[in-house]
């Protein structure tokens, strides 16, 4: 009778350390992945066909956010500069019925993917290519204008050449 608690014990003792090397050598073999990497990794989908043939700039903000005042009259005067050229979506996340409303048109315009990936990175202002939905360039609490024009300016010419 003496061995047997013995032998129990160091089987399950070799159970569970079977088990936590197992749980452990399947983490070490599937890496967690973020939605920004899986974004990168995903094929090419289009944006909804109302943003085809302009890049499009689409602006996380809030109203709190004192990144996203720094940055508004830098995308005033881009929206002036662009009117007609490029598609601007703004995302508004202040709060849980804003946040849902940008959920449903960034659903609506195949934004889906970017607005999760975002969504809490308010100030954060970002180029897509339209038919690819690639992000071509991101930029968080940037209010310099000459960063976003040439990255525009580019995304404008590249259009151009391929229609």
């Amino acid at each position: 009778m003496k061995t047997t608690p013995s032998f129990l014990t160091s089987t399950l003792a070799i159970a569970f350390l079977g088990g936590v090397l197992g749980a452990a050598s399947v983490n070490l073999s599937s890496p967690q992945v973020s939605v920004a990497q899986m974004m990168q990794t995903q094929a090419p989908k289009p944006l909804a066909p109302s943003l085809q043939g302009k890049p499009v700039v689409v602006d996380i903000y809030a109203t709190w956010c004192p990144g996203c005042q720094t940055i508004a009259p830098t995308l005033s005067q881009l929206k002036k500069q662009y009117q007609g050229k490029v598609n601007f979506v703004v995302l508004d996340v202040s709060d849980k019925n804003t946040t849902k409303m940008a959920e449903t048109k960034a659903k609506q315009l195949g934004l889906a993917t970017f607005f999760d990936a975002n969504k809490t990175q308010t100030a954060t202002v970002a180029i897509i290519d339209p038919a690819t939905g690639m992000v071509i360039q991101q930029f968080r609490k940037n209010a310099n204008a000459a960063d976003y024009t040439k990255v525009i300016d580019g995304a404008i010419s590249r259009m151009a050449k391929n229609s």
